[in-house]
């Protein structure tokens, strides 16, 4: 392609991009610094609640290298339809509709070894060539850390509302999201919170609460940092249970609501 091309189709693209973006009310990043805190459970948490209580709302899996969404509702290995309009988000439910790129994988072992450039080249096509239509809220699923795709994000939707900052009450945890913190303020994006996961274990037997990786962490954190804390998500053994059997989070999603 020449560079007159180039330039041409990433017009092209940009004026898709906000297009579909001002039919969007809200547009929520979900992120964190470090792996394996929640983040995933958490924006489809927010996406399938704020579905089930009316919203028309499209959760965007923005991992490349580790989409989860697919898996989590139970659309992993389903090809996602094109229109006139671009592609069409897989429908959840009558109120939400996903996209992510496992849906584009040959399967769920592919391996996706791309360098940045291609990452958001494919994340500008999610946003901007995707039929996303009119919106309450869009959901934005970051994969960890604050490189590629987080910073793409906030870049490419100029009037993102906010970002959710999730973290586990652990030391370790908890100073990765001050980086995030860091982060968006250089970004000017705004923050609306900090929400600690992982928050105690309920005992299944008992009842007890038993904090495993401390507790308060979080809340102190955005206390020292000067952001909202949003509250607290626990352990549940009924996550996996239900993970397990279903592959999807219906029947549990809206027991802790944000």
């Amino acid at each position: 392609m020449s560079k007159d091309n180039k330039e041409n189709e990433l017009k092209r693209l940009e004026t898709l991009l906000v297009r579909n973006m001002a039919q969007i009310n809200a547009k929520i990043l979900v992120l964190s610094n470090k792996g394996g805190v929640g983040k995933s459970f958490v924006a489809v948490n927010i996406a399938v609640c704020l579905s089930r209580k009316g919203a028309n709302v499209g959760l965007l899996d923005a991992d490349m290298h580790g989409p989860s969404i697919a898996k989590m509702l139970g659309f992993e290995g389903k090809i996602l339809s094109a229109g006139q309009n671009g592609i069409s988000p897989y429908p959840v439910n009558p109120n939400l509709g996903a996209i992510s790129m496992a849906s584009f994988l040959e399967s769920v072992d592919t391996a996706v070894i791309w360098r940045g450039p291609l990452k958001m080249n494919v994340l500008r096509q999610f946003l901007a060539e995707a039929d996303w239509g009119k919106r309450d809220y869009l959901i934005v699923d970051s994969p960890p850390g604050t490189g590629d795709e987080p910073l793409s994000i906030c870049q490419m939707i100029s009037d993102l509302t906010g970002a959710i900052i999730v973290t586990t009450p652990q030391d370790v945890a908890l100073l990765d999201s001050r980086k995030c913190v860091s982060f968006l303020r250089q970004l000017s994006t705004p923050i609306l919170g900090i929400l600690e996961n992982m928050s105690g274990l309920i005992c299944p037997h008992c009842g007890t609460k038993i904090d495993i990786f401390k507790s308060g962490g979080g809340e102190k954190a955005a206390k020292e940092l000067n952001v909202p804390f949003l509250g607290r998500i626990p352990f549940d053994p009924h996550i996996a249970d239900v993970c397990h059997e279903t592959g999807v989070f219906g029947h549990f999603l809206g027991s802790y609501p944000l």
